[in-house]
């Protein structure tokens, strides 16, 4: 017997462009509370279809499909001081090793998008991964 299923117009789909994977990581990181956004002070959230040749070196990855994103910046001890030069902290998502994650698992890209953002900065800030599941819990609830 045939299965009949509901679906969407796959056949006319693109995956998402650089843009709007900007626009998903932005609204992500506006749900999340407001107590963890202050961490981060002035983020700045961009997204690039892969990581440098140079961050390939520095974190020795075998393929650029390994990282999902990069967190770059400083932790609440080591505040940006704006003698320094420095810019403000920085979360870079990783467009195609995200679409291939997703690919190859049963969440929403959605999801994957604000498990990314809560892990980078998460662990760069020094939160253990039940702070970061209890975050990911309250990201859920104010997108519902």
């Amino acid at each position: 017997m045939a299965r009949i299923y509901k679906t969407r117009a796959w056949h006319d789909q693109l995956s998402p462009s650089i843009e709007e994977m900007e626009f998903l990581a932005l609204e992500a990181y506006a749900h999340l509370p407001e107590d963890f956004r202050k961490l981060t002070g002035e983020v700045i959230i961009q997204i690039a279809e892969f990581p440098t040749d140079e961050i390939m070196d520095d974190l020795s990855l075998e393929t650029p499909f390994d990282l999902l994103g990069l967190f770059e910046g400083r932790g609440i001890a080591e505040r940006w001081n704006p003698q320094t030069g420095e810019g403000p902290n920085r979360v870079t998502l990783y467009r195609r090793a995200i679409l291939d994650y997703w690919a190859e698992n049963e969440e929403t890209l959605g999801d994957i998008v604000t498990h990314v953002l809560i892990h980078e900065i998460g662990h760069h800030f020094g939160l253990s991964d039940d702070d970061m599941e209890a975050l990911e819990v309250a990201a859920d609830q104010a997108q519902t």
